[in-house]
């Protein structure tokens, strides 16, 4: 393949990415691989090849949000993360945990709290939840772990105010391992408390990004 050629193929993964952005940020989806085979469609492309990655779809997000959300999305995350910390705070007994947009940085207002919680038994976060008359409803989240299996996870899910918030229990031998990034492919990246916080504190003086740690 000619250097031309490469360069076509390059512009062409580009303008899907951009596109697939569009369509995530306009959407309450997240489905990264749905929005670039839309992408494409609409675009006309229909080399696979050309599709691409899930992490070029976030930076395109990012780029989309810097350009065109500036004066709401960053408002819009923050309070996604006083939602976080203060869930974190309240359930601080199964030693919760950040994930997903939220803390990556590309939430906004159609977006949900996602945390991970560590417990014996599935059981105790519902009876914890149901003490203090909180109303949930138990599901199921679907993971990828290392090695590529898939498995289904217990989830919790209620409304802290008008925010979405999904806790997702690991429990038993490997609890702590993390399930793989649907973005990256590689272990999905967990945040206590104390870096949550950072994260608004760094909030307050400027736009809200990932912490680095």
């Amino acid at each position: 393949m000619g250097s031309r050629s490469l360069t076509r193929a390059a512009q062409a993964r580009q303008h899907i990415a951009r596109e697939a952005a569009r369509i995530l940020a306009e959407s309450s989806s997240r489905n990264f691989l749905q929005a670039k085979r839309k992408a494409a469609q609409q675009l006309g492309i229909s080399d696979a090849r050309n599709l691409p990655g899930n992490d070029e779809i976030e930076q395109a997000l990012m780029d989309y949000q810097r350009l065109f959300r500036s004066h709401v999305q960053p408002r819009h995350l923050r309070q996604l993360r006083k939602t976080a910390a203060e869930g974190m705070r309240f359930l601080e007994h199964f030693a919760p945990r950040l994930v997903g947009p939220v803390l990556e940085g590309t939430a906004d207002q159609h977006s949900e709290v996602n945390l991970h919680l560590f417990a014996d038994q599935v059981e105790q976060v519902g009876a914890f939840l149901s003490e203090r008359g909180i109303p949930s409803e138990l599901g199921e989240r679907r993971l990828r772990m290392a090695g590529g299996e898939y498995v289904r996870m217990p989830e919790f899910r209620f409304l802290a105010g008008e925010v979405a918030v999904a806790l997702t229990v690991f429990s038993g031998p490997g609890a702590r391992q993390p399930p793989l990034s649907p973005v990256t492919g590689r272990p999905m990246r967990r945040a206590a408390l104390r870096e949550v916080e950072t994260l608004l504190d760094a909030s307050d003086d400027g736009p809200a990004g990932p912490d680095s740690g």
